[in-house]
């Protein structure tokens, strides 16, 4: 049962009031989580207040993230003060070590969580810190890794332990979840830099992706221990077989860069590129997306928009001038069906008012008088075709209501018709 220890004396309660020692361990869980929960449900409100609006892209919101973290931390303090004051007997050493290693590795899956890592990551890291909490507080992680380094797989010269595999799995867990969450957090303080247009956002974006993505791998390599030099026997092929396969890639990464430098073409803007109509929906890597009225995303290699012909339709300036052809008949009161032309395209939403719509008389057809309503718009984004209908639509309204004959096309046939010839005489 354990030696007793004599809290009633301590806490001035009668002497019958006696906790045997197991049970303090427990108690101390017990009150260890309990102020930590409470902290985490105290100060979440607070947090999310203070830091949510900067923080809106973690999953969940950073009052809860930010809340369970620090009630974990305070509850690992709690225990590891609870360790320090205890009886050295095995049991509480038992106890407040499980409870230390499933406090650590709830902290870390918070952390997980916040950096949304995937899945596998976060369970490898989770157990990777549960065992090495507990194995830490029961004896020392040394018979551990004494254990795991025993354990080895020999391939020619070299020699790869069980130890170096996990070793590994964790530092490119712990990196790869570093760098996500890094990336997050970089992305959106400068998807929240008012100063900066679409095109500046986007090329910090990269530029500060990349810079972090190599910082991760130069660390990862210096964290794995691994020799660089050991491949300098296959680094001049290597470098040539990149060099030929990746030439596309690294051109198309750079013509986004420069794109994004000169701010010919920016997330948002209306573009025309052969036949695909559309507004850019993101400048990647490799590729633009360019996203169609239809649904359809076209994904262009970034060299071609640098290389061919590209109709920017809001580079300088969003307004777009709108041509609508309309025919009228002969005998319709032109100055009134212009009226009406004008008329229409005024009761139309969408169409700006400054630059003002126009009519045109373009010329004298077959079978109507050509004309051309100019109108303008600031949001080409959503289409054309559907602004040219609405005017057309209130225009047949209009045309009906006031008499204007709409044409349709009239051809004249002539018939001429040819005398008989007279009878020759017959033979004598």
């Amino acid at each position: 049962m354990g030696r007793p220890f004599d809290i009633a004396q301590f806490l001035g309660l009668p002497a019958d009031a006696v906790l045997e020692a197991r049970a303090l361990p427990v108690a101390a869980v017990i009150i260890a989580w309990g102020l930590g929960y409470v902290l985490a449900r105290f100060s979440a409100p607070y947090i999310q207040k203070r830091a949510g609006p900067r923080f809106t892209f973690i999953a969940g919101g950073i009052g809860l993230r930010a809340a369970h973290s620090l009630g974990a931390m305070l509850a690992l303090l709690l225990l590891f003060i609870a360790g320090n004051v205890a009886e050295p007997d095995p049991f509480s050493t038992l106890v407040l070590a499980s409870a230390m290693g499933i406090t650590s590795a709830y902290l870390v899956f918070q952390l997980c969580r916040t950096a949304q890592v995937g899945v596998l990551i976060a369970a490898l890291l989770v157990t990777a810190t549960l065992v090495a909490v507990v194995a830490a507080k029961l004896g020392g992680l040394q018979p551990l890794i004494d254990v795991l380094g025993t354990v080895k797989l020999d391939i020619g010269k070299y020699s790869l332990s069980l130890l170096g595999v996990l070793n590994g799995l964790l530092v490119l867990g712990t990196l790869f979840a570093l760098i996500r969450f890094l990336m997050r957090v970089s992305t959106h303080w400068i998807d929240s830099a008012h100063d900066l247009d679409g095109s500046q956002r986007v090329l910090f974006q990269k530029v500060s992706g990349l810079g972090i993505l190599a910082v991760g791998v130069f660390v990862g390599i210096d964290l794995l221990g691994i020799d660089l030099t050991a491949l300098k026997v296959f680094s001049g092929a290597l470098g040539l077989a990149i060099g030929f396969g990746m030439q596309k890639t690294f051109g198309n990464l750079l013509a986004g860069l420069i794109l994004l430098m000169d701010r010919s073409i920016k997330p948002g803007d209306v573009i025309v590129i052969g036949d695909t109509f559309g507004w850019v929906n993101k400048i990647g890597v490799r590729a633009v997306s360019v996203l169609t009225r239809d649904g359809k995303e076209f994904l262009i290699p970034n060299e071609k928009l640098m290389t061919e012909q590209v109709e920017n339709w809001s580079y300088s300036s969003r307004n777009v001038r709108v041509h609508i052809p309309v025919g009228v008949s002969y005998r319709s009161d032109i100055r009134k069906a212009q009226e009406l032309m004008l008329r229409a395209a005024n009761e139309t939403p969408r169409v700006l008012s400054d630059p003002p719509p126009n009519v045109w008389l373009k010329g004298y057809g077959d079978s109507a008088v050509d004309h051309e309503i100019l109108i303008w718009i600031s949001d080409a984004e959503e289409g054309t075709g559907n602004v040219r209908s609405a005017i057309l639509n209130r225009l047949w309204h209009l045309f009906q209501s006031e008499g204007i004959e709409i044409p349709f096309p009239q051809r004249d046939v002539h018939v001429h018709m040819v005398a008989p010839s007279p009878e020759k005489p017959a033979d004598a």
